[in-house]
């Protein structure tokens, strides 16, 4: 059978989910993006189940949660046992194409103890065939690529994106405002693109699935010319945080560690030019999003084209005085999600959604699209109903959102001799709705937020006695929710005297 149509699914690393101009930033502006959110559906409360990269990507590509897939870390192996969103569209008709990267680690009981996919994290999820394998370790095609250009090859590869001492102005500004010495059109960002449109030019009239992984805004910050200069940091506000990382930190054991370990600069200078060069960096990609939109509309496949877009985490970017991606902050874990279904009888073009979604219903998104079934393990659900006619999300859709964060280190027991925990003890989960925020650790005191009065969370009631009734409630909603969600492989099947019997009811919440 011949598939639907083509599917263009894209994620971008590290984009924060405020940081679009159709949202309302103050300052980032992303034309491209609002573009594909005026001919789709833009969900403005987007939420991703996990960070880092790794166990982000296991939730989003499987569509389980952490607590089910247990890929809790860069490197932890995600178990064969789970199909995903590639495999799955194989079965259905395609070959799914990857571009860049998707850090899935190999099960090492599948392989030879030799294999190679043991010494890296960055492996590819089984089901792509990479057209482009483009890890973050060692960036390989791409300083090849540079090389034949005539740029000098670094000694390790990540000095590549070190800025030019010598780019004019370079002494004169914080460091991260001199971009690198590359051009824009040889930039990462753009070698993918050039790589992907190559392959849509050549590859005929058959449907395809391929998936766009593009490396920026991630760390370092660092943004080619001339974005490095497209945001002034004068007008770039600062971070929402407390008076001083001390008193940050005093918050909670984990928030102390935490500062400690990443903690963002405390020169207002450099931050503010820190967060004007990661929406330079946001800038390029928006700009390379729309060649590919281009070309979708130029070729006349876009008609046929689900683009599907979204972001593995966000980035603190200096709030709670903290950078990169942890905890249970909310700038880690709200990320943009845009869909555009090209079929003619979708009428919800340039809705706004601000009814909860997370990473796990992608999946099913994307399968129902193309009319395959939505595997059992799916914790998730289909986006489907906000796409139809009216856009209006079922009676039983979920009123929260969850995340987890595991902070383990098998390799280094860093958190765990510097906290007194075991393994299993460090991981904390998320339960956050309209009204308040909860969240559970393992081994350590809870926090409980009224995001009315607090938004920004810094005002822990969790120790309040009058705000025990709160506690109680949403660890409740949280035990509940892990129930509803346990492993559900066999447990709706029986044997009886006629053989097997099995029945499935939808995921609810």
């Amino acid at each position: 059978m011949r598939p639907p149509g083509n599917v263009l699914f894209i994620t971008l690393d590290q984009w924060r989910g405020d940081c679009l101009s159709a949202l309302g930033h103050p300052v980032v502006r992303t034309p491209n993006l609002d573009r594909l959110a005026a001919g789709g559906v833009l969900f403005a409360q987007h939420w991703a189940q996990a960070v880092p990269c790794g166990p982000s990507r296991a939730c989003l590509y499987t569509g389980t949660y952490l607590h089910q897939n247990r890929s809790v870390l860069n490197g932890t192996p995600l178990d064969t046992r789970f199909t995903n969103v590639a495999l799955e569209a194989r079965a259905a008709g395609y070959d799914p194409v990857l571009f860049g990267y998707t850090d899935a680690s190999v099960d090492p009981r599948s392989v030879a103890p030799d294999d190679p996919r043991l010494r890296t994290y960055e492996g590819v999820l089984p089901g792509f065939r990479a057209e482009l394998d483009f890890p973050f370790e060692t960036l390989t095609p791409w300083l090849d690529h540079l090389e034949a250009l005539g740029y000098p090859r670094p000694e390790r590869p990540h000095q590549i994106f070190d800025g030019d001492p010598d780019f004019p102005g370079a002494a004169d500004h914080p460091p991260t405002w001199a971009p690198p010495i590359y051009a824009a059109e040889h930039s990462e960002t753009a070698f993918l693109t050039d790589a992907l449109m190559a392959w849509l030019g050549g590859h005929g009239d058959q449907p395809w699935f391929v998936h766009a992984s593009y490396l920026r805004p991630h760390t370092p910050y660092r943004a080619v010319a001339p974005y490095h200069d497209r945001y002034d940091p004068a007008a770039v506000a600062m971070p929402v945080r407390a008076a001083s990382p001390e008193v940050e930190g005093a918050q909670h054991t984990l928030t102390a560690f935490a500062v400690g370990v990443v903690g963002a600069p405390a020169d207002d200078a450099e931050m503010r030019q820190i967060r004007a060069t990661y929406y330079g960096m946001m800038a390029e990609i928006d700009d390379q999003v729309g060649r590919l939109l281009d070309w979708l509309d130029a070729s006349g496949q876009a008609d046929d084209t689900l683009v599907v877009l979204t972001s593995d985490h966000g980035d603190q970017l200096g709030d709670h005085w903290l950078m990169e991606k942890l905890g249970y902050w909310d700038a880690s874990y709200h990320v943009p999600l845009i869909v555009r279904d090209p079929r003619a009888s979708v009428s919800t073009r340039g809705r706004r959604i601000d009814a909860f979604t997370e990473h796990v219903d992608v999946v099913p998104t994307i399968l129902e699209w193309l009319g395959a079934e939505i595997p059992l393990q799916c914790d998730g659900r289909s986006l489907a109903p906000f796409l139809g006619e009216d856009g209006t999300a079922p009676s039983d859709w979920r009123t929260e959102v969850h995340w987890e964060w595991d902070f383990r280190s098998p390799n280094g027991h860093l958190a765990e001799d510097l906290l007194g925990l075991t393994m299993e003890q460090c991981s904390l989960n998320v339960i956050r709705d309209t009204c308040w925020k909860y969240v559970h650790f393992a081994g350590m005191a809870p926090l409980l937020f009224d995001l009315a009065e607090d938004p920004d969370q810094f005002v822990d009631l969790a120790g309040d006695a009058a705000y025990a009734p709160i506690v109680a409630e949403y660890a409740q909603k949280l035990l509940s929710w892990r129930m509803r969600h346990a492993e559900r492989t066999l447990t709706g099947t029986v044997l009886t005297s006629s053989g097997p019997v099995s029945r499935v009811d939808p995921r609810v919440g």
